[in-house]
């Protein structure tokens, strides 16, 4: 149940006011956050949505500079330094992204931190309990959140995952902060920036954290093939909002399955395989039961009062981008 608009407020009030982690003991936390400079290679085609140059946050989840972040942060990576808590500069590489969690690890030199952190479990984060927000000292450090909301969060890109953490006040300097329990373990990865924290209809802005338990299956997979083992999702290369229900296209890049189809700014997408959708997670589900990435995918568009059917021939998101000259080699 999504708590009430004054119970969100009330306790967000209480998290803002709650002591911060001394400087002894308590500040190890924060040794395995680090800050993340990233240069895209020159011909990337995230640099326009992304930029060219990016800062974020990473964590240090093992003595062997293995770094979590959010994986936006890192795609098309041309280069990536990686400055610790001491002030110290690593460069690092890229050893695994998952677009469908939107996971990032990359990996520096062991000793990047004193104490990496433990991961948590993200299933027993509850509403309106106090979190820790923990970014790199120049995206204003540590402090503490209200978790107010937990649901399903449907993004623009072709993106959804189940049970996010929503928590507020939002924090602008977000990216890849890490969201930290009671006991100091790390439960979540920070993504967005949202109006809507709690979905009530009216504006509650907040940050989302990517649960850290989608992580857990995943990070073999990442650390020895890069990505998730199995067959990729098929991806149309749109994004779109959700409006009264109906799902609306707002761009098509360049060059990408939609484009190719002939897909438009300004289309409704009414159906997927000749079922109607309701909405962009029915949206999302109904491409991503059509098949493996490859597979043609017819889509009901209206355009100019005419209902029109485009195939599509989805792709692996993957090769759309450029390959990144930082990959480390699989260990």
């Amino acid at each position: 149940m999504t708590p009430s608009f004054f119970s969100a407020a009330l306790s967000t009030w209480r998290a803002i006011h709650a002591p911060l982690p001394g400087t002894a003991g308590d500040a190890e936390p924060f040794d395995a956050v680090v800050k993340l400079s990233i240069k895209a290679m020159p011909d990337a085609r995230t640099a326009d949505t992304l930029g060219a140059e990016r800062e974020g946050t990473g964590v240090v989840i093992d003595e062997s500079g293995l770094i979590l972040t959010i994986g936006y942060l890192m795609l098309e990576a041309g280069s990536i330094l990686v400055v610790a808590a001491d002030g110290r500069v690593f460069p690092a590489t890229v050893v695994g992204y998952d677009h469908a969690t939107g996971f990032g690890v990359l990996r520096a030199a062991p000793g990047v931190a004193r104490k990496p952190l433990a991961l948590g479990d993200s299933s027993a984060v509850r509403e309106l309990t106090t979190v820790l927000v923990a970014a790199h000292p120049a995206a204003g450090g540590g402090s503490h959140a209200c978790v107010v909301a937990r649901r399903r969060f449907t993004g623009w890109w072709e993106y959804m995952i189940e049970d996010a953490i929503f928590t507020a006040p939002p924090r602008s300097e977000h990216s890849g902060a890490a969201l930290l329990d009671s006991a100091g373990r790390l439960v979540g990865i920070a993504s967005l920036w949202v109006s809507d924290a709690i979905d009530l209809g009216v504006a509650f802005p907040g940050n989302m954290f990517v649960p850290i338990d989608l992580l857990k299956p995943l990070l073999d997979d990442l650390l020895t093939r890069g990505r998730r083992r199995g067959a990729p999702r098929p991806w149309l290369g749109v994004y779109s909002e959700e409006v009264e229900g109906h799902v609306v296209v707002t761009r098509v890049l360049p060059d990408a399955p939609a484009h190719k189809a002939g897909v438009r700014r300004g289309d409704v997408i009414l159906g997927v395989g000749g079922q109607s959708i309701g909405g962009q997670s029915e949206f999302y589900r109904s491409l991503w039961a059509s098949g493996d990435a490859g597979a043609d995918v017819m889509l009901h568009v209206l355009r100019d009062r005419i209902v029109q059917r485009l195939v599509v021939r989805s792709a692996d998101r993957m090769d759309y981008l450029r390959p990144w000259r930082t990959r480390s080699s699989a260990e």
